[in-house]
């Protein structure tokens, strides 16, 4: 949900690359969850990509790699090639001191999908701002 929200709002602009990776491989290939897609379409983003495992390319393809909560950060930490000051907790582009997780809301209800969305709606403009990227939010 985080990568379709950020690539919505960058959409036009060139040279910005946003992808999304999981640190385990169990959904590799898979569509997001349908409620995922509900609430996106819901807010008018259309696109919305696999999933796909996490690789040590990454951490020379891209300048930040950020994780939803502790354990997703622990866990790219610990990931062959990881490069430390490329990785941050999702909820410090907000706050530098939070270490409130972005919740998993697969057990949840179509509520608790909406209030994922919405908190990935604030950090992904907290992560445009602080990247200084000009575009409208």
């Amino acid at each position: 949900m985080a990568e379709a929200i950020l690539r919505h709002k960058v959409q036009g602009r060139t040279g910005i690359e946003i992808d999304s990776a999981g640190t385990g491989d169990w959904h590799t290939g898979e569509n997001p969850d349908p409620r995922t897609v509900a609430v996106l379409l819901r807010h008018g983003i259309q696109e919305y990509s696999r999933a796909r495992q996490i690789r040590t390319a990454d951490f020379e393809e891209f300048d930040y790699i950020i994780g939803m909560d502790a354990a997703n950060v622990k866990d790219i930490l610990a990931w062959r090639g990881a490069q430390p000051e490329k990785v941050s907790l999702a909820a410090t582009w907000q706050d530098p001191a939070s270490t409130a997780p972005v919740p998993d809301p697969y057990y949840g209800s179509m509520g608790d999908f909406e209030r994922v969305y919405d908190q990935l709606d604030e950090i992904t403009d907290a992560i445009l701002r602080k990247i200084d990227l000009k575009v409208e939010l």
